[in-house]
């Protein structure tokens, strides 16, 4: 039998029947605070309004109903630790189906509870391996022992074409508004969402510029299409924006877009966490770093988009709120207002209120200070965050702590030590997406 490896309009048309009564319809909303940052029109097409809070619906109720019967009865997988676990789980349930899905055991608990909560009993969550790779290994080998059927999160063409019925939503909503797209932002894991919304686009929209955004710590799709002759497999990963962080590519989605998909963008991680506190403070939109891609990309096409009318996707809305705390603190470091420093501390009365005095600006505040260790009767050596006003006081800051202290480390340029003074009890997260 041959197995189909291309995605048409035609297929994206019959998965959206199939999904007609399945899916929300969500939302294409002109975005007035967006609109007016960027002198332009910017659309927001909410896919953090569907029913599982993400896109990842359309492709494994799509990928999943057109099973056999008999296939059907054998049950299904799936290896993921996100938003493609929560999609499957709830399909799972709608269709009454068995479904066993492999998550990694550093999986946030919201995550897990919500996969329960989609699937009730229908589901069993396996926890397994450290990471979505390990993770995956098992689930393809429990899948062959017990001859079920393997959901792919993107490479699959059926997943992809449930992904491309987004697209013709937009499609269909801004026509009846009269509205004409001169870019569309989507961002990019795995590679199914942007794959299935360039195929429609190109073939009804054709003068629609399809931008892929990817998180610059994992930018999979834009390293294989540069080579332009294979995917390739990066050896390491940021996977904090965790539903776009891939080390590979699909086979499939990278023949598609490296056709369809018109430019890439990577986005700093910290660009992306400063979007999801803007997103969330000016337009009440609560988005995860993979849905914030798209609208933390307009910063890096200001000068295009001017003018031009905008569509972005908010791919997903699962955002775990004890994440908050990290996304500030990314957010803080890239916009540059936030610093820490290793130095020497007298150990002596009124060293505080001097270095207060002398280091800091009249503006300049103190976030963090505990002494490490004491090295000697006179000094300690102590970790020091100091939040500035504004970003462009960092240059005086510098020079009033090298007079200080001249042995002095600054933390923030060195990413190992970084993570270990701040962050003591990491949640990892190893996700595929979008």
């Amino acid at each position: 039998m041959t197995v189909k490896t291309t995605v048409s309009t035609q297929d994206i048309d019959e998965a959206f029947l199939r999904l007609k009564d399945i899916v929300k319809e969500t939302p294409l909303q002109l975005d007035h605070y967006l609109s007016q940052k960027y002198d332009c029109k910017v659309y927001l097409k909410r896919e953090d309004l569907q029913w599982v809070r993400s896109f990842k619906l359309r492709g494994a109720y799509n990928a999943i109903s057109v099973l056999s019967e008999e296939a059907k009865n054998r049950g299904i997988t799936c290896a993921s630790a996100g938003n493609h676990a929560q999609g499957v789980a709830y399909t799972a349930k709608k269709l009454n189906l068995r479904a066993v899905i492999f998550m990694p055991v550093t999986t946030p608990l919201q995550k897990i509870n919500q996969v329960q909560f989609f699937g009730s009993d229908n589901v069993e969550v396996v926890l397994t391996g450290d990471t979505f790779d390990h993770c995956l290994e098992e689930a393809l080998a429990y899948t062959k022992e017990n001859e079920m059927n393997f959901i792919d999160p993107f490479n699959n063409v059926f997943t992809i074409s449930g992904q491309g019925t987004l697209a013709k939503e937009i499609i269909e909503q801004s026509e009846a508004d009269g509205v004409k797209f001169d870019y569309l932002f989507s961002a990019i894991g795995g590679g199914g969402l942007i794959s299935g919304i360039s195929t429609y686009f190109k073939a009804y929209s054709p003068n629609t510029q399809i931008i892929g955004v990817e998180p610059a710590g994992a930018c999979s799709m834009y390293e294989s299409v540069v080579v332009n002759k294979r995917v390739i497999t990066l050896d390491h990963i940021d996977k904090f924006v965790d539903g776009a962080s891939v080390a590979r590519v699909g086979d499939i989605t990278f023949d598609i877009a490296k056709h369809n998909v018109d430019d890439y963008v990577q986005v700093d991680e910290g660009a992306v966490c400063s979007t999801i506190l803007d997103m969330y403070s000016k337009q009440a939109i609560v988005a995860e770093p993979a849905g914030a891609l798209s609208v933390a990309a307009l910063e890096n096409y200001r000068a295009k988009i001017k003018g031009k009318t905008v569509v972005c996707v908010v791919s997903g809305g699962n955002n775990d709120i004890n994440r908050m705390k990290e996304i500030e603190e990314r957010s803080l470091l890239f916009e540059e207002m936030k610093h820490y420093f290793i130095l020497n501390f007298p150990q002596r009365p009124g060293a505080l209120r001097e270095f207060v005095n002398d280091v800091l600006g009249p503006q300049d505040d103190i976030t963090k200070f505990e002494y490490l260790k004491k090295s000697s009767q006179t000094t300690g050596t102590v970790i020091i965050g100091i939040q500035l006003k504004h970003h462009n006081d960092l240059i005086q800051l510098k020079e009033r702590v090298n007079q200080f202290d001249p042995s002095n480390i600054y933390i923030n340029e060195n990413k190992m030590l970084y993570s270990c003074l701040l962050y003591t009890s990491p949640s990892p997260r190893d996700v595929e997406e979008s």
